[in-house]
């Protein structure tokens, strides 16, 4: 059989690769970026991942030379390319061009792995290091204004991407890896992929066996095709399907999830209210007891503490269910965003992680060692859990539903520190008020920040805000700006256009932020206003932010939309064109009309990932 090799670097996207080429019809194997090159002999071409170190002797990764002496084709991406360009003895340096997001290219359409292709594409960037000088032997067949991003050597058919033509932003980026494998490489077999539903139910089966098994719930598509595929696979009598209600889910959101889950087969449904046992609950860690999550600020700490709650409150139901806790399963809704995300060390020893997922922490992984952990989703993205569900005969409500985190509420109510702020830059104050000079608008940089990507590694850094137009922002002058400002100032990750003022002419304010039932409430609020009027926009997430910032007033929230497949990269939803203006205008004159004595700015959150996060904990 023909086949190919995806070498991991640790990059955000080595998953989507795989994925990519088995859906060209070519089978495909991960390995690190170490492995031998002996090892390859049976591959017929090679492709080097993207990831998160620089090529620096500190960070450099090592690998085998010998890859570039196999005689098969070779592709580079990103980190991939920078290693390339390395051995063949060009120079990588990080006073080039940093690029964020998606950045238009001109390509070289003589190249054979653009043929077909326009000469402008649009494509996906992530790297704060980038080619300067080309290596020996290649030539420059893409670039980004004068930077350089892609090479090519046509006659030992070796290739460099910076960009990632894997992700759905590189927008033809299918067609390049299409070039690739079947003209470059020369595949001529078509590989054929395994039904997922019934792999998966023979997994099932044979990990599981008569055992009991308790499956956590939240309602959301992922842990419904769980739900699902146990019912088909084992007998309902052994599946206790638990809804843990932690007191962070949105507005009558665990009524709906009990309602749909009876609908699924379940037999023994049980629902949990823990509300107090989540905010009061001290959790001990290998580094120490952290929380209670009452008292909690850091995002990383409180997804740690809620992960680590969800399984103890499950193993509590096992031992008042007088379940054999040692031969009971746990089922969850895991993803493989969730684990790359989670830097699970697993899925790649060389990846950073990004955000601890509730579905991952040690507690889990503890389980997964000893065999007790089912994860029926664990290989899949969310587009591909969405046509799962649909095959096993899901209700299109529950296919379709919008993704709600197991922290619910409780990583988009940004806590906060007064005490922990770092001062703002004068430089990069600077900076920021140069990128808007040619607008009407004002910039703000504050200390309130949130979770990003960059570089296939985690960003925590600064919010931005814009004001100036209001709901009449100019969209594409607005996004490009956001965009240079997280290339141009490294303390930003995140920007956000303020919806509902205009001429703001005094300070903007932080304010300290714990977990409490009145910010808890209101955030709940909100978040109904704007899912609710959003219900038919053209996005594939919408949910609202709360933020401790204002002028007179100690709130303020953020509107986060996005449009994605597998939630691996994707932008806001554009106003004027997947999301309605006169929707949006609706939402500011009902916040300001029902909660204006509490909110001080609406704002709409126009950053895509990256370099920021979906959500901003």
């Amino acid at each position: 059989m023909e086949k190919l090799a995806i070498l991991d670097c640790g990059g955000q996207y080595t998953k989507v690769i795989d994925r990519r080429v088995r859906e060209l019809g070519v089978k495909s194997d991960i390995f690190p970026i170490n492995v031998k090159s002996e090892d390859l002999k049976d591959y017929q071409s090679v492709i080097l991942s993207g990831g998160p170190n620089n090529i620096g002797e500190a960070q450099r990764l090592n690998f085998d030379n010998k890859i570039f002496e196999l005689g098969i084709p070779v592709l580079g991406i990103c980190y991939g390319m920078q290693l390339m360009s390395d051995h063949f003895g060009g120079v990588v340096a990080s006073d080039v061009k940093k690029e964020y997001g998606q950045c238009e290219v001109t390509v070289d359409t003589n190249s054979l792995i653009f043929d077909g292709l326009s000469e402008k594409q649009q494509v996906l960037m992530s790297h704060g290091d980038t080619v300067k000088v080309k290596p020996q032997g290649f030539e420059v067949i893409a670039k980004s204004g004068e930077a350089i991003a892609a090479i090519g050597d046509e006659s030992r058919k070796m290739y460099g991407f910076q960009f990632h033509p894997e992700v759905d932003l590189t927008e033809e980026g299918m067609k390049m890896l299409e070039n690739f494998i079947r003209k470059v490489a020369n595949y001529k077999e078509v590989y054929a992929l395994d039904d997922r539903i019934q792999t998966s139910i023979k997994m099932i089966q044979e990990k599981v066996g008569n055992n009991k098994i308790i499956v956590l719930v939240s309602g959301g598509v992922d842990s419904a095709v769980t739900a699902a595929l146990l019912v088909k696979a084992l007998n309902p009598d052994n599946i206790y399907a638990i809804h843990i209600d932690s007191g962070f889910m949105r507005k009558n959101e665990s009524d709906i999830v009990c309602e749909n889950l009876k609908a699924l087969g379940m037999k023994n449904l049980i629902r949990e209210n823990a509300k107090d046992y989540f905010m009061n609950t001290i959790v001990e860690t290998e580094d120490g007891p952290i929380g209670p999550l009452a008292q909690t600020t850091d995002p990383e700490k409180k997804r740690r503490i809620i992960g680590e709650i969800f399984i103890q409150i499950a193993n509590k139901v096992i031992e008042r269910l007088g379940l054999d806790k040692e031969n009971t399963f746990i089922a969850q809704g895991t993803l493989r965003p969730d684990l790359i995300e989670s830097g699970n060390p697993d899925i790649s020893g060389f990846a950073h992680k990004i955000k601890t997922h509730h579905n991952d922490v040690e507690i889990v992984r503890q389980a997964r060692k000893k065999g007790l952990i089912v994860e029926t989703n664990a290989d899949w993205h969310k587009d591909e859990v969405r046509r799962v569900a649909r095959k096993l005969g899901l209700e299109e409500a529950v296919a379709s539903r919008q993704p709600f985190p197991g922290p619910g509420l409780a990583i988009r109510l940004i806590c906060h520190n007064k005490s922990e702020e770092v001062e703002i830059l004068p430089q990069d104050v600077k900076k920021l008020s140069d990128i808007l000079s040619d607008t009407n608008e004002k910039g703000y940089i504050l200390p309130i920040k949130s979770v990003g990507v960059q570089g296939d590694a985690r960003s925590y850094r600064n919010l931005c805000l814009i004001e100036g137009n209001g709901v009449n922002f100019n969209w594409k002058q607005v996004t490009a700006k956001a965009k240079d400002i997280t290339d141009s100032i490294n303390s930003i990750n995140r920007v956000g256009y303020i919806l509902n003022k205009t001429n703001i002419s005094e300070d903007i304010k932080c304010f300290d932020m714990r977990m409490e039932d009145e910010n808890i409430d209101l955030l709940r609020e909100l978040d109904y206003i704007v899912t609710s009027n959003l219900e038919q926009a053209k996005v594939s997430q919408t949910f609202a932010v709360l933020i401790p910032i204002g002028v007179t007033k100690k709130y303020s929230v953020a509107i986060r939309t996005f449009v994605t497949n597998d939630f691996m990269t994707g932008r806001p939803g554009e106003i004027g064109k997947e999301v309605q203006k006169d929707k949006i205008e609706k939402i500011v004159k009902e916040i300001e009309s029902n909660f204006g004595d509490k909110i001080e700015f609406i704002i709409y959150d126009v950053t895509s990932k990256p370099p920021a996060t979906t959500e901003w904990q």
